[in-house]
This record gives C-alpha cells, sequence and structure tokens, in this order.
C-alpha cells in the first residue's frame, strides 16, 4: 500500500525529496569542504613560521637546550643577529637582520624571490638573498655585492617574502639571507653580541599542545622557549576560531532549512491524505498499519534522499576546484571522509522521521467518521503524543547543535532561540488572523475581501507558510549578517589605518623634520609614540635579584629580566578592553603612580588590581601600583603596549619615538626609505609590506570560503522555500475550480491568489529579517564576540526578493486550472 499510495503521490513526495536532498547535500558538502579548507588554511598558516614547531634561544643554548633539540630530531636551524651591512656599489651601508640557514628551510610556503629560483639555490651558491625593498633604496640588482662583517659576497637575488619573518617585535631591519656555512667568516658572533638560535622541525603528526605544555617549563628556565605554528596562527586572533564556528554554523542552518521543507511538506501532504486513512478505517485497517503505511514512505524517500544528497554532497568536493578555479585564490587538496557521508545518510532518515511524526500523528487519531463528517475539526488533538514529539525534536535540535558548535552552552542557547524565533513567528500568523477576523475590512472589493478570508478560512495554511517563509527568511538572513560579521575581521580593515613603515628610533629633536618629510610626500602619521625603557624593580615588595635566585618561583622569569618599552597617554584606545579595575589617565603626585597592564602580563607576573610594583626608569625608581588590567587585539597591526603609564609622570625621561605611515605601493615605499636613511642614518625602518603578503593572502582565503559557504546555503534555503509554497498548490486547486464553476474570471482568481501570496510574504519575510537582527546581534556578541553593524541588503534585497518569489511560485500553482476546463480539473481531484 506504502508503495501504490507513493506511486500515485509521486510529485508531491517528490518535493519532501528535494528538501531531503538539498539539506544532507548541504550538510556533507559543507562539512566535507569546510574540512578540506580548514585543513589547507591550518597548512598554509604554518607558512606564517616555515614550520611546525620552533625552538628558539636568545644566548648560545645550554646543553640541556641541545639535548632535546636533538632528541626531537632538527630538521634545518638558524642564526640571526642585527648587523650593519655594506655595498660596495653605491657605498651606502643599513643597519639589516642577518639570518644565516641550514637545512631546506622552510617546510611549508616558500621563499619568493626574483629571480625565482634563487631561493633554492643561494645556499649552494654561497650567496645572499636581500631583501627586495633594500635593493631598490640603494639601486641593487642581483649580481652586485654586499659586505657584512669582514665577509663580501654576490647577491643571488631579491628577497620577496620568507616565512618565520613575522615576528615584527624583533625585527628591526630588512632580512638578508645567507648560508649557514659563511657565518664565521663574518666574524661579528663574538662574545656578548646579541644573537639568536632556532631550530626548525617537521612533525605533522606530533601533538603540539602537549609538547608545548612538557617542555616549555624545562626551556623556559635555560631561558629558551618552543612556539608551534597553532600559536602563531592565532596571533592572527579571532578569525580563524570564527570561521570554524561560522563553517559549523553555515551546516547547522543548511539542516533547519531542510527540516523546515519536510515538515512544511509532509504537514500539506498527510493533511490531503487524511480522507484517504479514514477510508482505510472504515474498511478494517488498523492504526498501526494506517500509519506504517505512510511511516514506510517517510523512510523511504529519507533514505533515498540521505544517499542521493550525501552523493551529492561529496562529487562538489572533486567539481568545486574545476568549476572555481578561476575564483579560488588557492589550490585545495580533497581529502573525502567516511563519517560525513554516513553522517549524511543517517541524518536523511532521521530528520524525516522525526520532523514528518507530528503531522502522520493525524493518521493514527483520525477518526472513520471524518468519511461522512468531511472536516477536520473534530480531529483529536493527541497532546501527550505531541509534547513527547515536540521534546524529541528539541533534543536532536540540542544534539547537532552542541556536535556542530563543540559547546554545550552555545547549543542549548542556540536550540532555545530556535524554538523562541518559532513561537514568536507562530504567535504573529495567530496574531494577524485574529486582526483580520475582528478587523475584517467589509467595504474592499470582492477580489480583495476573498484574499484576506483565504488567510483564515477552514484548512488553511496560513501557520504553516507563514513559519516556513519566516524561518527560511530568519536563516537566510542570519546567514548574511553573520557572514558580514566575519568579513569584517577578515579584512585588514582600512588599509590607510594600518602602518606599513615603521620608524623606530626618532630622537626627539628629529621629530618635528620627519613630520615635514611625510607632509611633503603627502603621507598621513598614523602613530607618533613616545617609548621608554624600563626594568621591574621589584614586586609585591620582593626584590627583582632576589626573586631570580627563588627556585619556587610560579611566576615567568621573563618578567625579571626583561626590558619593557612603554608610553604615555590619558585614553585607552579602540584596539583595548578594559576587563577588571579603573583606567587612570592622570596620575596624582605624591600618590603611587597607577598603570595598566594586558591580561596575559597579569598571568605572567601573578599580577591583579591593587598589586604594587618598583619600576627602574635608567636610574630613577618609580612606585606603581596596578589600576587596570587590559585585553588588547594584538591583530589590529597597530603599536600595542603591556604596561601604560598615566599621562603627568614620563614627560620629561630618556625616550625615544616610534613613527607610523601608510605607504601605498613599493615603489613609494623604497623611495621614501632612501630619502630617510640619507638624512636620518640613525633612524631604523621596519617595512610590514613582506608581512602583510602573508597575512593578506591568508584571509583572502578565509574570505572566500565565508562568501562561498554563505551563498550555497542561502541557494539552498531559496529552493527550500520555492518547495513548501508549491506544496500549498494541491491545497488551492479544489477551490479555485470551484470559483471557476461559479463564474470567477481567470484574473479575479489570479488576483486573489496574488494578494493572499503577497500577504504571507510579507508577513512571513519581515518577521524573518527583524528576527533575524536581533538574532545576529545575540550572535555577534556572545558566539562571534565582535561588533555588529547591520547590512541593508536584508531589508532592501530578501524582503521583497523573498515575497516575489512566493508570489511567483504561488501564481505557477495556479497554471493547470486556468488552462483546463473546470470539468476536467474536477474529475481528476476525484
Amino acid at each position: 500500500m506504502a508503495w501504490r499510495d507513493g506511486k500515485a503521490s509521486l510529485s508531491r513526495l517528490m518535493l519532501f525529496m528535494a528538501s531531503i536532498i538539498l539539506g544532507i547535500a548541504a550538510v556533507v558538502s559543507i562539512q566535507l569542504f569546510s574540512d578540506n579548507l580548514k585543513q589547507n588554511i591550518q597548512k598554509q598558516s604554518k607558512s606564517l613560521m616555515g614550520a611546525d614547531f620552533i625552538i628558539d634561544s636568545k644566548q648560545e643554548p645550554s646543553e640541556k637546550v641541545l639535548a632535546i633539540v636533538d632528541s626531537l630530531g632538527v630538521d634545518a636551524s638558524e642564526v640571526n643577529f642585527v648587523s650593519m651591512a655594506a655595498f660596495p656599489k653605491s657605498g651606502g651601508t643599513k643597519l639589516v637582520k642577518v639570518r644565516a640557514m641550514e637545512g631546506q628551510f622552510p617546510f611549508y610556503g616558500d621563499i619568493t624571490t626574483e629571480p625565482a629560483a634563487a631561493g633554492a639555490t643561494y645556499q649552494r651558491l654561497g650567496g645572499a638573498l636581500v631583501d627586495a625593498t633594500l635593493l631598490l633604496q640603494y639601486n641593487m640588482t642581483a649580481g652586485d655585492s654586499i659586505k657584512i662583517g669582514e665577509l663580501t659576497l654576490p647577491i643571488i637575488g631579491a628577497l620577496q617574502s620568507i616565512p618565520g619573518s613575522t615576528a615584527i617585535s624583533s625585527s628591526v631591519a630588512p632580512t638578508v639571507l645567507i648560508p649557514f656555512s659563511l657565518i664565521e667568516k663574518t666574524d661579528l658572533l663574538q662574545l656578548g653580541s646579541r644573537k639568536e638560535y632556532q631550530y626548525f622541525f617537521k612533525a605533522p603528526e606530533v601533538n603540539l599542545d602537549a609538547l608545548s605544555e612538557k617542555l616549555n617549563p624545562i626551556l623556559d628556565a635555560e631561558n629558551a622557549d618552543l612556539d608551534t605554528h597553532i600559536s602563531t596562527s592565532e596571533r592572527l586572533g579571532k578569525r580563524y576560531d570564527n570561521v570554524s564556528r561560522f563553517l559549523n554554523l553555515v551546516a547547522f542552518i543548511a539542516l533547519l532549512l531542510g527540516c523546515i521543507g519536510i515538515a512544511s511538506s509532509v504537514h500539506i501532504y498527510i493533511k490531503e491524505k487524511l480522507k484517504s486513512v479514514a477510508v482505510l478505517k472504515c474498511l478494517g485497517a488498523s492504526r498501526k498499519q494506517s500509519f506504517l503505511i505512510y511511516l514506510i514512505q517517510i523512510i523511504s524517500i529519507g533514505l533515498i534522499g540521505g544517499i542521493i544528497g550525501s552523493a551529492i554532497g561529496t562529487g562538489l568536493q572533486y567539481a568545486f576546484p574545476y568549476i572555481l578555479q578561476d575564483f579560488l585564490p588557492f589550490n585545495v587538496e580533497i581529502i573525502i571522509s567516511i563519517q560525513p557521508i554516513i553522517m549524511g545518510v543517517a541524518l536523511g532518515v532521521l530528520m524525516s522521521v522525526l520532523f514528518a511524526l507530528l503531522p502522520l500523528l493525524g493518521t493514527w487519531y483520525v477518526s472513520p467518521l471524518e468519511v461522512l463528517r468531511g472536516a477536520e475539526d473534530n480531529l483529536q488533538k493527541p497532546k501527550y503524543a505531541r509534547i513527547v514529539v515536540f521534546v524529541t525534536i528539541a533534543v536532536f535540535i540540542f544534539l547537532f547543535s552542541f556536535w556542530m558548535l563543540k559547546d554545550a552552552v552555545d547549543g542549548l542557547i542556540f536550540t532555545a532561540g530556535i524554538f523562541v524565533t518559532i513561537a514568536i513567528m507562530a504567535g504573529v500568523a495567530h496574531l494577524f488572523i485574529q486582526l483580520i477576523k475582528n478587523y475584517f475590512p467589509s467595504s474592499w472589493g470582492y477580489t480583495k475581501r476573498q484574499s484576506l478570508l483565504n488567510l483564515f478560512r477552514p484548512n488553511n495554511q496560513t501557520m504553516v507558510l507563514v513559519l516556513a517563509i519566516g524561518l527560511g527568511t530568519f536563516l537566510i538572513s542570519t546567514l548574511y549578517f553573520t557572514k558580514d560579521i566575519l568579513l569584517a575581521k577578515t579584512s585588514l580593515e582600512n588599509k590607510k589605518n594600518d602602518a606599513n613603515i615603521i620608524l623606530l628610533d626618532v630622537q626627539t629633536e628629529q621629530e618635528t623634520a620627519l613630520l615635514k618629510t611625510f607632509k611633503s610626500k603627502d603621507l598621513e602619521v598614523i602613530d607618533n609614540v613616545p617609548i621608554i625603557t624600563m626594568r621591574m624593580e621589584s614586586i609585591h615588595g620582593r626584590s627583582v635579584s632576589d626573586m631570580r635566585q627563588d627556585s619556587t618561583l610560579t611566576m615567568r622569569k621573563w618578567v625579571l629580566n626583561h626590558e619593557f618599552r612603554v608610553t604615555y597617554r590619558d585614553s585607552l584606545k579602540e584596539t583595548e578592553e578594559l576587563i577588571a579595575g579603573e583606567w587612570i589617565g592622570t596620575a596624582t603626585p605624591g600618590k603611587p603612580i597607577p598603570i595598566s597592564i594586558t591580561d596575559n602580563m597579569a598571568d605572567d607576573a601573578n599580577l591583579k588590581v591593587g598589586d604594587k610594583a618598583v619600576f627602574n626608569v635608567q636610574g630613577v625608581l618609580m612606585e606603581t601600583v596596578v589600576s587596570s588590567i587590559r585585553k588588547v587585539d594584538w591583530t589590529s597591526m597597530q603599536i600595542n603596549f603591556t604596561i601604560l603609564f598615566p599621562t603627568g609622570v614620563l614627560e620629561n625621561a630618556p625616550q625615544f619615538n616610534v613613527m607610523t605611515t601608510y605607504v601605498p605601493t613599493k615603489e613609494s615605499s623604497a623611495a621614501l626609505q632612501r630619502d630617510l636613511v640619507q638624512q636620518y642614518p640613525n633612524v631604523t625602518i621596519l617595512d610590514l609590506r613582506q608581512v602583510f603578503t602573508i597575512v593578506e593572502d591568508i584571509l583572502d582565503k578565509i574570505s572566500w570560503i565565508i562568501n562561498f559557504m554563505a551563498f550555497f546555503s542561502i541557494l539552498t534555503g531559496l529552493i527550500v522555500l520555492v518547495g513548501s509554497v508549491r506544496n500549498s498548490k494541491y491545497q488551492r486547486i479544489k477551490e479555485s475550480v470551484l470559483l471557476r464553476t461559479l463564474g470567477a474570471k481567470s484574473k479575479q482568481i489570479l488576483e486573489i491568489t496574488a494578494l493572499e501570496y503577497v500577504y504571507l510574504g510579507i508577513l512571513g519575510s519581515l518577521t524573518g529579517v527583524l528576527l533575524s537582527l536581533v538574532g545576529s546581534q545575540l550572535l555577534a556578541l556572545f558566539l562571534f564576540k565582535e561588533p555588529f553593524v547591520p547590512s541593508v541588503i536584508p531589508f532592501l534585497v530578501f524582503l521583497p526578493g523573498i515575497t516575489f518569489l512566493v508570489v511567483l511560485i504561488g501564481l505557477s500553482n495556479l497554471k493547470s486550472v486556468l488552462n483546463s476546463p473546470p470539468l476536467e480539473v474536477l474529475r481528476k481531484e476525484v
């Protein structure tokens, strides 16, 4: 019977299956594709470091450090130091960072050079790779020479970018890459020389978090450190975590859109079958038999839809790189895992049965007398069974959201949000119907009155369609709003607000002249920050020298040895958030100086609000008290500080300035640096263009993922909406035919139907967009923890667009009625 009835209702069941196929295809493809893209991004993030992890030491490594390095099997190593370099051809000199490399570094990413082969041959040829901008400054080319210490060697090529050059705080000069084998010939590594030793490791299978937790305490005691590519990628801030959350949110929304299509399709389908079920019961069919007939249909369609959806989702993985190769900013390495496919098939069956169960209950409780009554008003409402179904659906949504969002609290909040949204939309639909009933415009024309009457006639579909249209619009708009939240963070914002040239060691007497230089070149000074160097003298009343000798000290020892570079100002910046205490921008004479420290400094130094510390400012002791603790957005590419002093304290202390600006092209950057080197030889110029090249490349990839996934799910949602509205066709055919039989013209029927769908479209889409506005604000605040600036696109495009789509599909439902004689259509219905 399930087979026979299914064949007779094949066209209607295909719409039901379409919702499953699209929902499952979206979930499986997003899961597989996002897994692949996240793996590719993670692989790309390694290019920031060039290795899986690094062990580095600011001094010659101890025997214990070397033993750890040897036990881990070092793959490449480096010694880097800052030195003056001379260019014999032009007679110029420049402070550079020399990186002496040994081994085939990098393991991830590439050394980008001009000519392209120079990065692979410089060690074998015994030459140097010199920063490309530096060569432009001094009019040098490949084939010229550079002198470092006592060593003169040929320039093999121009260095454009190299992994591992993102440690901005230590990069105080352009990079020069030389072979490690030539380091002794420079005669620069003397006793007391400032140098850094780095050991690079390629170990993709190693648990880096566990390794870091185990080795860092040991290395820290030896003045060494272990840095992983994970921690390096985290310096981009929340972007990576938020993209993962967004991809999971997209998959979850895709599933919910499929569920909406299933629920609305089955509701209308079963409602039309209730009279057939009543006939079967009159002929002796049991409750169980009549229920199983349609349950078997649902399970079969869910299984077929799950298999087809999983196959489509899997096939898309191989099609994406070919179809979209002109738009992809990178090559995607496709790996198919079995878990999302099995999950897709299982979800197809589970979500079909679960979201069809509520209307299916009608087949269980329908009475044989319905054949005679001809109405559903007397249909029993199985309260207990409905409650059980609602609870089961809620548990399913919670478990799925928990699995996708990896957080029980977020999953619970998201599930509650969905049900609150459904309740609000149902309430709006009910209120709208009541308002029409109570304030019915009796003076309107017939077609306008009839279109309103249809919204609350017996067997009306107002509630179902408003829920389907409203929820679909809600999810689509929420996806669009959250896409904007993520894209705002995956750009480097306004490029002119992100400095790419930093000038260090600007003396006070040079400040005015430098400002004039910038103005003459039409460059804006973004930052002009005074810097004062100081060391910690005592903490909590204990001197630093005593604390260094304390083997039981839990404080991170870098705090005791570090030379802090601090500044003073009277206000916080937009990149800083106060998380404890009170910000005090001006010092009070005669009282301890109120300072603000970052949260990581508070953790490492075991400091909290109210604790005291004494700083040694070049021989002058300053007693301070921690008045506030800040959280700093280190991803902003702006100059941020671990310690902030208020105004009124350090203005007369020995200091130098840091100035920043944005230069649009590499040629103008080179020209600026050439002029500054000649006029201000003491000023160190840091060009961040190489850093931005790597960072922007990764952020471009992330932006593409967000746009693609959002578009894919929005398209899925629109198709599900089409299916939901299309299913309402069968309820209206008989009414339209009866109207034609009574003499109604085709134009009148079209006008009645069009107006009804306009009301439904506007009501559903407007409610959905407004609720998505609230939902997106909550997501931005609690899940993504980012500011939310709503876009007008959902109001200007989605609201009229979805309304137009609803009307268009609604009118297409009447095509067969208007093109056929009423008697022929009535016979078909019978």
